[in-house]
């Protein structure tokens, strides 16, 4: 809530109770309707029903489009079967199909029976689209002209539709049978001889998307092409509707908000976090951890092979951690970037082979400065004589135990190179993870940190002790 909204909403709250609707009226025309919204989400849903009424019918569909889905439905209880119709009837069909789609099945129904044939008929077309497609985005409130019309006669088309449309930056020219054949910029057409043709300013470059098309695909090509609005076509090429930016905006957000919880190790939740109760978090986030925590076990029997080895040279056990962060920390890293330059579109499936060359040598240059500091932090105990262990045996006598100070430098080798190892390894693996999960059809993002880090703490451990026990043979080992 910006500070104006937040200013006049104690106001506004009392002049609801008051029962002064005609100021309350006065008080909202002219404010944002997104700042309207958030005035009235802060009064008791029965009072925001009040206000709802009094509003002009245009400005408290706009309004109503930027509530909550849990306040739309409990407004809609409260207005009633005349007045919730009232303002859905004058939203725009995309929002007005959103809403439905949100609200309880028995709910959607009873407004939609309640609709005007041609309000039911628009709403009924985009909810028959597959979730999560462009269908389910478009708008049919859109401008028209046909080629062979005169500039004149689209600018008085114009005049004389375009306050019903949802944005009139765009014209988009159709065929006789409703094909699209180009669009043109409001600016050609009022710029142009007013006895010149539309088809005298048409090219035929235009781009388009298909009401089946995944909704991801239209956030990419909306910033590829820099528009403000997309036609949208049918199999047969005809227009049937058009995608605007904000459309667009929410659902890069909500793919953005997705991404980052699947990122995080946890199930995409299906609402908003603020509104998202206990069980639904318990239910999203249980499955996953306890993924992780059974892949994790992993780790621990993995440790335990080498269980020998680690009798003989405790200290090697000291390093277990580091190595393995190390190696799950590059993975997270190379995993996440490329998750999210897959989801942008800045490197496609063919790209898979590039990437992970450049990963092989981002990581080789990673891991050489990782594994210096590594090889630097052992001989410096060395240098320092802190590698000697001290014991009293059953007599009391202290013991004195030198062996790894005496190799310490063979020590620091081992270290310095597993490191090497993991993260070349990890940083691979968390690249190329993404690339085997798109191939498969799956959604990129479930190669997760968490997922990576598991996955690479198990092969950390093979490798160090591998590492270990070659470079070690024969002095700790």
């Amino acid at each position: 809530m910006n500070l104006t909204a937040e200013l006049l909403a104690p106001d506004i709250a009392e002049l609801v109770q008051e029962g002064a609707f005609s100021e309350v009226r006065n008080a909202l025309h002219g404010l944002p309707a997104a700042d309207v919204a958030d005035i009235l989400a802060t009064l008791e849903p029965s009072q925001a029903a009040l206000a709802f009424r009094f509003m002009p019918r245009d400005a408290a569909a706009d309004s109503f489009s930027y509530l909550a889905p849990e306040l739309q439905e409990r407004l809609i209880n409260d207005l009633g079967a005349e007045g919730s119709v009232r303002v859905i009837e004058a939203m725009s069909a995309d929002d007005r199909a959103r809403l439905l789609d949100e609200l309880p099945e028995s709910v959607a129904e009873r407004l939609v029976a309640s609709l005007s044939p041609q309000t039911r008929a628009s709403t009924q077309a985009i909810l028959g689209y597959p979730p999560r497609t462009v269908g389910r985005l478009m708008t049919p409130d859109y401008l028209k002209v046909k080629a062979d019309w005169t500039v004149a006669q689209a600018l008085d088309h114009i005049r004389r539709h375009g306050r019903d449309a949802e944005t009139i930056n765009v014209v988009y020219v159709v065929d006789e049978s409703g094909k699209l054949i180009d669009d043109l910029r409001l600016r050609q057409v009022f710029l142009a001889d007013p006895a010149a043709k539309i088809e005298d300013l048409m090219n035929r470059n235009f781009v388009a998307l298909k009401a089946d098309m995944p909704q991801e695909e239209a956030v990419q090509l909306m910033a590829r092409y820099d528009r403000t609005a997309l036609p949208v076509i049918d199999s047969r090429g005809n227009l049937i509707g058009i995608v605007t930016a904000d459309d667009v905006a929410d659902v890069a957000q909500q793919e953005f908000t997705e991404d980052i919880q699947k990122v995080g190790g946890m199930a995409a939740l299906e609402e908003n976090f603020a509104q998202a109760s206990v069980q639904s978090l318990v239910k999203k986030r249980a499955p996953w951890l306890a993924l992780l925590f059974v892949s994790e076990l992993l780790t621990s029997n993995t440790l335990r092979f080498f269980d020998d080895e680690i009798q003989k040279v405790v200290v090697l056990s000291i390093f277990v951690p580091a190595i393995i962060s190390s190696g799950g920390n590059s993975g997270s890293q190379s995993s996440t970037l490329v998750i999210r330059a897959l989801a942008t579109g800045e490197v496609v499936m063919k790209d898979w082979w590039r990437v992970i060359r450049r990963e092989l040598v981002v990581a080789v240059m990673l891991g050489l400065i990782i594994g210096s500091l590594g090889f630097l932090r052992v001989s410096l105990w060395g240098l320092m004589g802190w590698w000697k262990e001290t014991h009293t045996d059953a007599a009391g006598k202290v013991i004195v135990d030198s062996s790894v100070q005496d190799h310490y430098l063979r020590l620091a080798a081992a270290i310095s190179i597993s490191l090497i190892g993991v993260v070349l390894w990890g940083s691979v693996m968390g690249a190329l993870l993404p690339f085997g999960l798109k191939k498969m059809k799956l959604d990129p993002a479930g190669s997760s940190t968490p997922f990576v880090a598991t996955l690479v703490d198990v092969t950390g451990i093979i490798i160090y002790f591998t590492v270990a026990i070659v470079i070690l043979k024969g002095t700790l080992l």
